[in-house]
């Protein structure tokens, strides 16, 4: 298997599932407890939305969140043994798939806010779901994307687009074999949005309260036109 593949980042989720979901669970990493967590439910709840799709769910702990405020969430992600969790735990509807499943129309939804929470790290598979995210939202609906801020997570390597060796640094050992992912620039992700049909409606940088640098970069989107 190439070491800086999509197909890697998937191997890679499939063996760290299970710390994973203990360090979500037991609340084990600092910048979402602190930061990234609320700054997600807020950008959601911004849109009032009735409906929820959940790409890259996890265990489902987002879903289960909104469901509390009687949002009707639908979760998915590629790893079984997290759809398992999730499903057990409840909150919303919750299935296996691709995105490159979902990219060839394997998902029916119509729903006000599709969103995806630090789970887009790929390369192709990203770019065809962001191509079918419009079929998949009400008219008005918007697209909203939380990742990692591009300027502060580009360290000490070039600011360009490309693969990156993974790391679980900050994570406890019980985690192996860390995931690549592919670096995009801010500039390449606005650009996949308007590509992708989308127009840019707010782009915020939540702040971490100890480092005070940017914790993640948050977009939001309508179908444009």
């Amino acid at each position: 298997m190439e070491p800086l593949s999509d197909a890697k980042i998937v191997d890679s989720w499939q063996k760290n599932a299970l710390p994973w979901i203990s360090a979500v669970r037991e609340e084990q990493i600092d910048s979402r407890n602190l930061v990234t967590n609320q700054a997600i439910i807020d950008a959601i709840l911004s849109r009032s939305p009735n409906s929820v799709l959940d790409i890259g769910c996890g265990e489902g702990w987002l879903a289960r969140e909104l469901a509390g405020r009687g949002i009707h969430v639908m979760g998915v992600d590629v790893v079984p043994a997290l759809i398992e969790q999730a499903q057990e735990a409840g909150g919303g509807e919750f299935f296996v798939a691709a995105y490159e499943e979902i990219a060839a129309g394997k998902l029916r939804a119509s729903v006000d806010v599709a969103v995806s929470n630090f789970a887009l790290f790929g390369k192709e598979p990203v770019e065809g779901l962001f191509r079918v995210i419009p079929s998949l939202l009400k008219p008005r609906g918007s697209f909203i994307v939380q990742t990692l801020h591009p300027v502060v997570a580009c360290g000490d390597s070039p600011y360009q687009e490309g693969w990156r060796q993974g790391s679980w640094a900050g994570f406890s050992s019980n985690f192996t074999d860390p995931a690549p992912w592919y670096f995009r620039t801010l500039e390449n992700w606005i650009e996949l949005f308007v590509v992708s049909g989308f127009r840019l409606m707010e782009m915020c940088e939540p702040i971490h309260p100890k480092t005070q640098k940017p914790a993640s970069v948050i977009f939001i989107a309508e179908v444009a036109g």
